[in-house]
Parts: structure tokens; C-alpha cells; sequence
């Protein structure tokens, strides 16, 4: 089973590399902000509280973003693997992350970093906002808010997996199948 953490800041490009790595490979795509979003959509309690926090650029709390994704490992036990997106986001998580899987007899192979300049991110994010409806995308203050919060609590993530020898930045600026060569290089190692 492989396992992959796609990482980077929010507008990095990580839904377009999902894609095409669950094209290629058949992985299950987590991501977290589609977890949430379905809770929202569907009304639940988990949901509307989520959007709260979501619309202040505030991270959900770690026990509930663990258990969705405890639930979705167990509805797909004979997947071929998982891409994580959009999680881990602390040090915390990771470790949580780690467990959890460790419980399941798996781990991560890779934490592959989309690296994207904050400029690059506002103006791909607001041009995704005319068109996703996500109102996180049409807010520029707010689009700032959320890569400062990444910055400040999702990078040192990086280092947690470094440590372990399983993480690797690639540029994140640029064409499309370039980038998922790179990443297609980093499996293959």
C-alpha cells in the first residue's frame, strides 16, 4: 500500500497532483477539506461547527479531523493507497497521523512539499474563488490569513517527516505534468 502525504500551502496545486497520482496509481484521495466540506454540505452538527471555524481561517480540532479519517480507512481496507491532503497540518497530527496508521500496519511513505510563493498563491487562489464558490477563495485578507497560518503551524510538519527520511519539496510553480514527473520520480526512488 502506498501511502503519500501531498503538502503545501493552500492554491499550491495539491487537488490537481491528487488527481493525477489517483489516475495513476488508484489511491484513495483524503483530503480534509472535502471531508469537512460534505460534513457543511450535508448540515451535520461536525459540519456547521467546521464552517464556523473554516470561515475565520481557524483550524477544526485534531480529534475530529483523526476520526473522519479513521473512518475512511476502515471503508477502504484493500485500497491501494491514500493520499493525504491537506493533513497533517501540526506536529500534533502527524504524530496522530502516525498512530493512527501504525494501528492499521501502515505508515507514509513520502511527504512530497508543492513549494509556491505567497504572491502566486493569493492570485491563483482568488482566480479559483470566481469559479469554486468557496467564499475562502475571495477574500484576499483572508487568503493571507490562511498561508500565514500554514506557515506558522503546517511547515514544521516538514521537519517531523524529514527526520524520518521521507520528505521532499519540489517547485510547485509551473507546468502541470512537469511537476507530477517530479513527483513521479520521488515513488519511484
Amino acid at each position: 500500500m502506498l501511502n503519500l502525504i501531498l503538502f503545501g500551502p493552500p492554491g499550491a496545486g495539491k487537488g490537481t497532483q491528487s488527481s493525477k497520482l489517483i489516475d495513476k496509481y488508484g489511491l484513495i484521495h483524503l483530503s480534509t477539506g472535502d471531508l469537512l466540506r460534505a460534513e457543511i454540505n450535508a448540515g451535520t452538527s461536525l459540519g456547521l461547527e467546521a464552517k464556523k471555524l473554516m470561515d475565520q481561517g481557524i483550524l477544526v480540532p485534531d480529534s475530529v479531523v483523526i476520526g473522519m479519517i479513521e473512518n475512511k480507512l476502515n471503508e477502504n481496507k484493500t485500497a491501494a493507497g491514500f493520499i493525504f491532503d491537506g493533513f497533517p497540518r501540526t506536529v500534533a497530527q502527524a504524530e496522530a497521523l502516525d498512530q493512527l496508521l501504525a494501528g492499521h500496519h501502515l505508515s507514509i511513505h513520502h511527504m512530497i512539499a508543492l513549494e509556491v510563493n505567497e504572491e502566486e498563491l493569493t492570485e491563483r487562489l482568488l482566480e479559483r474563488g470566481k469559479s469554486s464558490g468557496r467564499p475562502d477563495d475571495q477574500n484576499e485578507d483572508l487568503i493571507r490569513k490562511r498561508v500565514q497560518e500554514y506557515t506558522e503551524k503546517t511547515a514544521p510538519v516538514a521537519k517531523h517527516y524529514e527526520s524520518q527520511g521521507k520528505f521532499q519539496g519540489i517547485n510547485g510553480i509551473g507546468e502541470i505534468e512537469i511537476i507530477f514527473s517530479q513527483i513521479e520520480a520521488i515513488i519511484q526512488r
